[in-house]
């Protein structure tokens, strides 16, 4: 794993979190974009090193929306960048730790995405990112 990629914040009001965000850090978000297979609404912000994206709840089934209804806002997940997400996934396995997703799905921000359990993970959803390279 090379750096982090991003912090994950769940909110229930993306709008009324990209407000605050935007004066907590000083500059608007780059982003919102829709993740239909994860059942969220997206906004990305960049910060010098690292990005923050508020997750909102597309529909009340979404894991999101689990995760408010159980634990409130706050910290959802921290994602690590890979060079090679399957690569790294089976290496993960070998370690012990539970992969959530052991096919790589296409995530937001242009990136290939896995999970890894958060009991295997002293209680932090870990998402494996990967950016997706255009084929010429």
């Amino acid at each position: 794993m090379h750096k982090i990629e991003h912090i994950g914040i769940a909110v229930k009001d993306l709008e009324a979190s990209n407000l605050l965000f935007h004066k907590l850090l000083g500059s608007p978000h780059y982003k919102i974009e829709d993740v239909p297979s994860e059942g969220v609404k997206t906004s990305f912000f960049k910060t010098n090193t690292h990005k923050i994206e508020l997750l909102q709840a597309l529909n009340k089934d979404s894991p999101i929306a689990k995760f408010l209804a159980k634990k409130g806002e706050g910290l959802h997940h921290i994602a690590f960048e890979v060079n090679d997400i399957i690569q790294e996934i089976n290496r993960l396995k070998k370690e012990g730790f539970t992969v959530l997703n052991e096919t790589p799905k296409k995530g937001a921000d242009n990136k290939l995405i896995a999970f890894l359990h958060p009991k295997s993970t002293n209680g932090v959803l870990i998402e494996l990112c990967q950016e997706i390279k255009d084929i010429k």
